[in-house]
């Protein structure tokens, strides 16, 4: 313990924990991502590499966004927050836009766009538009916060324009995606919670946030989602299904199959797996093995040893992502530091607690380990904004300037951030301002006064009342 605390006492500590942890799941997620893959596509391309392929080129731009965030200053991120949050929305809106055109014509397309379920399809580039409403959130929601400052004690400096923008944002999301708008609500909750607003908050926030995701459920019978008008509501299946599930020998294909296999998979799996790339459950008996439900997946091959190890990594990155936002002292980087890790670290949960029955089936995809382009490239730009606020720690940057790396190291890696600066000295006491000769310096040098009294007091031992007593 005494050898882990001197680690963690390290300047860039939180640096090398950020990147290790992260770089690990990374690894461990194209690992998983091509053994759950490989099958399907050797079945249907005759290549298995074909979407690992497609991953590992996702990771290659996750790369250069981490690159490309790590080296951006705080006041960097504060000036593209609005304009990330105004393209997710405007995004969204193309999105649902073309799903209403879809049911109303047949066909969700007007010109290169093209809408299919939660992707927006812009001529050869599919996008995920939920994705970049998560960092968009972030970005902007620790901004305005941190601009605000105390004035949130307020009521109405709370409200505005916080509460109407996220109103519209979980609408736009909620709609097709109510795993993501949990993810955007969890996001909400980290902004507050690191403001300091009061615990009143947020159970109003808890009570909108139920008769929200209420409604979206409903809404479901009426086309939300994947869901049909007429048809059974999935929403409200997979809640009855999670309350009280049927028997085994009772799941069809449209009810609980989907979790039924995956706890096949994790019986399958035991302590320490069957084996890297040996899953039965992947051959076609798992819906979506390789992206909502890889949890399975790697509980089958690599047991509950392998689980263990990503839920220490993600937890690892946890505690990283909030060491960073208590060492900074940018109320920003604060905010969005906290505000990222609960947006990381509550998918993780919402993914896993679905997958071994602890939630219901949200279909949100695991970060960093299941199948995505969007998810990926996004989630490690996050990654590489908290590098930079691990590298803006007053310690840390003060490590960095005192032994400064070489300049093409600067210049291919990340540049040296802002010293902090030094605390300013307030104004002296009056008392230590007033001359030596003065009345109170020398009441103060002979022990006069109620300091003096108190002084001899103590030295007597007892006082007048005490000694009557």
């Amino acid at each position: 313990m005494a050898a882990l605390r001197g680690l963690l006492a390290r300047p860039l500590a939180s640096y090398y924990l950020l990147i290790s942890s992260s770089g690990l799941l990374l690894l461990i997620g194209l690992t998983m991502v091509f053994s759950a893959t490989s099958v399907q596509a050797l079945a249907t391309d005759g290549n298995p590499f074909t979407m690992f392929a497609k991953q590992a080129l996702f990771a290659l731009i996750g790369l250069g966004a981490f690159w490309a965030c790590q080296r951006l200053p705080a006041s960097t991120f504060r000036s593209i927050a609005l304009p990330t949050l105004g393209v997710a929305v405007v995004l969204l809106v193309l999105l649902d836009a073309l799903h209403a055109l879809g049911r109303l014509t047949g066909n969700a397309s007007f010109g290169p766009f093209e809408a299919e379920l939660l992707w927006l399809i812009i001529g050869p580039i599919q996008v995920q538009p939920s994705e970049l409403a998560k960092f968009g959130l972030v970005l902007w929601g620790a901004d305005m916060i941190a601009r605000k400052g105390a004035a949130l004690g307020w009521w109405r400096e709370l409200a505005t324009p916080l509460f109407p923008a996220v109103g519209l944002l979980f609408v736009l999301v909620g709609y097709n995606d109510l795993g993501t708008m949990l993810c955007l609500l969890a996001i909400v909750v980290g902004l507050l919670w690191a403001a300091g607003v009061r615990k009143r908050v947020f159970a109003v926030l808890s009570l909108l946030g139920l008769v929200g995701v209420g409604l979206l459920v409903a809404a479901a019978s009426l086309g939300a989602g994947s869901g049909e008008q007429g048809e059974r509501n999935y929403r409200l299946a997979r809640l009855t299904m999670f309350i009280n599930p049927p028997p085994p020998d009772e799941c069809g294909l449209d009810g609980c199959y989907q979790y039924l296999q995956a706890r096949y998979a994790i019986d399958n799996g035991g302590w320490f797996g069957v084996g890297l790339g040996k899953s039965v459950l992947k051959w076609d008996w798992l819906p979506a093995a390789h992206n909502d439900f890889i949890f399975a997946i790697l509980a089958e091959e690599l047991g509950v040893v392998g689980c263990a190890v990503v839920l220490s990594l993600f937890a690892v990155l946890t505690y990283t992502g909030l060491r960073i936002a208590r060492r900074v002292a940018d109320p920003f980087r604060r905010l969005a530091a906290t505000a990222a890790t609960a947006w990381l670290v509550g998918q993780a949960v919402i993914n896993i607690g679905g997958v071994v029955g602890l939630l219901p089936i949200t279909g949100l995809p695991l970060p960093f380990i299941s199948d995505g382009g969007s998810a990926l490239v996004v989630t490690m730009a996050a990654v590489g904004m908290l590098a930079s606020f691990a590298r803006a720690e007053p310690e840390a940057a003060r490590a960095l300037h005192a032994r400064p790396a070489p300049r093409w190291v600067r210049l291919v890696w990340a540049p040296l951030p802002p010293l902090p600066s030094a605390r300013r000295r307030g104004p002296l006491p009056a008392q230590a301002r007033r001359e030596p000769g003065s009345e109170t310096g020398k009441r103060r040098e002979t022990g006069a006064g109620p300091t003096g009294g108190r002084a001899r007091r103590g030295r007597a031992g007892t006082t007048a009342a005490e000694r009557r007593r």
